[in-house]
């Protein structure tokens, strides 16, 4: 029996639900307002009926739906295409675009390689699907070949998806390529070409494409922006979106969500709320993406009133804003509240995914919450089925370290079903440290850096500890490796915002044009805190070979100085938000306790770990951190 037939005999259908079509010109205007498979079968016994299973077009409507539609069905879309005497290319390209979309890219691949082998010639609908179907470089060339064998090499639309094939292959010289011999660029090739080059860190190739657009749209705008921030090069992002500003492009929600990234790892609130502002003025769609931008924004600049604000305003919380939320929390150090709204999130019937519970890990880990902390790494497994990442490892570990229970953070990571790489090492480690494991940690110290050698906070740990010890060869001989090796230290800085600009400060340095004014500032600052009681941590400048310049003395810090400039500028009742890229010592802890009692401001650091609220003379870390 022929698969006309067998269909025929197959899908007759039972009491007729659906009207039937009277001639092939109805029966195709039904097929257009289809909107179900038992219709749809209907349909097609009727036109098997008609005599016009053989005629491409008709056929290739039922194709066409059994492939791409929301209710597709590839496995009858096949048996119908099986069926077709002469299907034609528009029939071979509708089944690989529905095995690309059912995420099948190996069934497309082999039915393109059906398609040659039946002498179908490709045409520019062919190759898009073709492209994003290839799992390897190697495929990826030979399809490329194809292209230009078959004349195609000038079609923007094939060529825009070998870019894209090339960029996340990390072949980025044979994109480049076949970006520079295309006859003309699209938007797309461009903002392609600029994501591949961000991603893996070659601004300056970046910027240059950039560059080379005679036209730069609001999407261009972004592509560089968003390249110089998921690099951390957040000045260079600043400076590119006051440009765009000046050259009168209007500000989009991408953009916004781009930009507004970069104040939150800057600290710049000022600018963050004017972009919030804009937002608002301008009545631009605040999608999740947005809204959980601007709440990670007023999260990361300290300002988490503000950011609960936005949240409670949204009228639709979707999971990333959920997750933006516990984690600011948890990182300002409120680990119970965090727990509490964790609580609402599944109250509200939102599912929580993996980085949630990574939140709430942090929650508990920055709070001292132990006994939550098992809870919730047992709850998100026995109750939502996920299975813990090392991320999730690392917090347990770091959760268990901090509280001293160093032999069940052990347990922790001997039942791991991989082994733990430098982060979760890393954590129990620093618990070493902290509570005096010199032999632990001596151990844990040479295994973190040889799974992560050019990390310098990794060396300077190690050598911490042994210095604590009085284990002084040792700690020189660690300095000595992380020097042979070529291995840079990362330079300590401090940043405070004021009157819409950034102003950086590195310890023991005078660039800044108001050094001489923020010195004597600082030594005022002292002399106020010394009568308070405050005495330099004489034990953490000789012991302690802090990551921030460790020639330089503790009084000219980058905390110290920018606070010095903090107070310079605000009066008594303020609030000075300083953001720090290193954690915070233990003696610049210790005199910010100090200043904001004195000198009556609240005084917000944003260190590498968390947050520390100083508010009269105590933080709201607890001395936990």
């Amino acid at each position: 029996m022929s698969c006309p037939e067998l269909l025929q005999s197959s899908m007759r259908p039972s009491p007729m639900q659906y009207p039937q079509p009277q001639s092939p010109r109805s029966t195709l205007k039904a097929l257009e307002s289809c909107s179900a498979m038992s219709e749809l079968e209907q349909l097609h016994a009727h036109i098997i009926k008609l005599g016009l299973s053989s005629d491409n077009d008709t056929m290739g409507r039922i194709v066409k739906f059994c492939s791409v539609s929301k209710n597709r069905n590839l496995w009858y879309a096949l048996k119908v295409f099986d069926g077709i005497p002469e299907p034609d290319a528009f029939l071979y390209n509708t089944l690989m675009k529905g095995f690309l979309q059912s995420e099948s890219p190996r069934d497309a691949i082999l039915l393109y390689i059906r398609m040659l082998n039946d002498l179908i010639i490709p045409n520019s609908f062919t190759y898009p699907c073709v492209i994003r179907a290839c799992s390897a470089i190697s495929e990826g060339r030979q399809v490329h070949a194809h292209v230009l064998k078959t004349g195609l090499g000038g079609d923007t639309f094939s060529l825009n998806n070998l870019i894209h094939m090339y960029v996340n292959f990390q072949s980025l010289e044979e994109a480049r390529r076949v970006f520079n011999q295309m006859p003309s660029r699209s938007l797309v090739s461009c903002t392609t070409m600029i994501a591949g080059y961000g991603r893996s860190g070659h601004l300056d190739k970046a910027l240059e494409v950039f560059e080379s657009t005679p036209e730069k749209s609001s999407v261009l705008w972004n592509s560089m922006i968003a390249a110089f921030v998921q690099s951390n090069h957040l000045d260079e992002a600043f400076s590119l979106f006051e440009r765009m500003l000046d050259e009168k492009i209007l500000l989009d929600r991408y953009v916004a969500a781009s930009i507004l990234s970069a104040c939150a790892g800057l600290g710049a609130l000022e600018l963050g709320k004017w972009i919030h502002s804009y937002i608002q003025s301008n009545k631009i769609k605040l999608d999740q993406k947005l809204a959980t931008a601007i709440i990670n924004m007023y999260c990361k600049c300290g300002c988490l009133e503000k950011a609960l604000e936005v949240f409670n305003g949204l009228s639709y919380k979707g999971p990333s804003s959920w997750n933006a939320m516990i984690g600011g929390l948890a990182v300002h150090g409120k680990g119970k509240v965090a727990l509490e709204l964790f609580m609402e999130m599944e109250e509200e019937g939102v599912t929580p995914d993996q980085v949630t519970f990574l939140n709430v890990l942090n929650a508990c880990a920055h709070s001292g919450l132990i006994n939550e902390g098992r809870e919730y790494f047992r709850y998100m497994k026995d109750v939502y089925g996920i299975e813990p990442r090392m991320e999730h490892y690392g917090c347990m570990v770091d959760i268990l370290g901090r509280a001293g229970i160093i032999c069940e953070a052990m347990e922790v990571i001997k039942e791991m079903p991989v082994n733990p790489d430098a982060s979760v090492l890393g954590a129990l480690f620093g618990a070493c440290r902290i509570h005096r494991n010199i032999q632990l940690g001596e151990e844990m110290g040479r295994e973190v850096i040889k799974l992560d050698p050019s990390n310098s906070g990794r060396y300077i740990l190690l050598a911490n500890l042994y210095a604590s010890a009085g284990k002084w060869k040792e700690a020189v001989e660690v300095r000595k490796s992380m020097t042979d090796r070529g291995v840079e230290k990362v330079v300590g800085f401090s940043s405070i915002e004021f009157d819409g600009c950034i102003n950086k400060f590195v310890a023991g340095e005078i660039n800044h044009p108001e050094s001489e004014v923020i010195y004597a500032k600082v030594e005022e600052m002292l002399g106020r805190i010394r009568q308070a009681g405050y005495c330099s941590d004489i034990n953490e400048a000789l012991h302690d070979l802090s990551e921030e310049e460790m020639e330089t003395p503790l009084s000219y810090h980058s905390e110290k100085l920018a606070i010095a400039f903090g107070l310079l500028k605000t009066k008594p009742g303020d609030t000075i938000r300083i953001s720090k890229n290193l954690r915070i010592c233990r003696d610049c802890h210790c005199a910010t306790k100090l200043v904001s009692e004195v000198f009556q401001r609240e005084i917000i650091i944003r260190d590498r770990n968390r947050f520390h609220h100083f508010r009269s003379g105590e933080c709201s870390c607890r001395d936990y951190w």
